[in-house]
């Protein structure tokens, strides 16, 4: 469960989050969404210890970030998988290296031919078996989205966040990213939070929603929830984006 408490954070004069509540049960599939610069990835960022609240609580499994020192912090940040929003691979390395690198970089402890086998594993998972020796440049977007997400899963993580996953991709390909998030929340009952633009992904592969508006959560509910809203904020959200 991850609890986020009365969240302020300013950038010089600009109040960005402004007492944000919001609670994620595990196994959820959640989408957070609103207007761009509303502060959805600020947030997001806050949940793994990337960014330090100005005021307010993080807490993971009843644990407070804000109490916890650089080791914890780090024993912390091993439980989640990150996809960013342009997948962000290495071009200078192998798909294999990239995907491995949080275990290489973090002593994982495995051997080689374990980290060769749990590469192997994930890049089936994720539907590109057989791709380890390409390079980046030699992939199409949908696929680095895929590594990326490779990647992500490859600690085992109890909790994954999405960074705008569909974004710059067709609607054909944007349809498979929805598909396996939606497959990996039933094969391994992995915590999802997605950070979208993209209203059709929200319907598509989310069992909640929060949406973020003047900084502060202003709904959370199911997307027939938000579709049946009176509320005219709410109203005007789903007019502007369509969905």
């Amino acid at each position: 469960m991850i609890e986020i408490i009365n969240l302020y954070k300013y950038f010089g004069a600009n109040e960005v989050l402004r007492g944000v509540n919001l609670t994620i049960n595990k196994g959820e599939s959640l989408a957070i969404i609103g207007r761009s610069g509303c502060g959805k990835s600020v947030l997001l960022k806050h949940m793994v210890g990337l960014l330090i609240p100005d005021e307010g609580i993080v807490k993971i499994e009843g644990l407070s970030l804000n109490e916890m020192n650089k080791q914890e912090l780090y024993e912390m940040r091993r439980k989640f998988g990150f996809l960013f929003q342009g997948a962000a691979l290495f071009d200078s390395m192998t798909v294999f290296e990239n995907v491995s690198l949080p275990l290489t970089e973090n002593d994982s402890g495995y051997s080689k031919n374990e980290i060769d086998q749990i590469v192997e594993e994930k890049l089936e998972l994720i539907g590109l078996p057989g791709i380890e020796n390409l390079k980046p440049s030699e992939l199409s977007g949908g696929m680095k989205k895929r590594v990326g997400l490779a990647r992500a899963l490859v600690t085992n993580p109890q909790y994954i966040l999405y960074d705008e996953p569909t974004t710059g991709l067709d609607p054909i390909m944007s349809d498979s990213i929805d598909e396996l998030i939606k497959e990996l929340n039933e094969k391994i009952n992995v915590t999802s939070i997605i950070v979208t633009h993209d209203m059709f992904s929200v319907k598509n592969c989310s069992d909640k929603i929060a949406m973020m508006h003047e900084g502060k959560i202003y709904f959370t509910g199911t997307p027939q929830q938000l579709l049946e809203s009176d509320d005219q904020v709410i109203k005007n959200f789903i007019k502007r984006t369509g969905f």
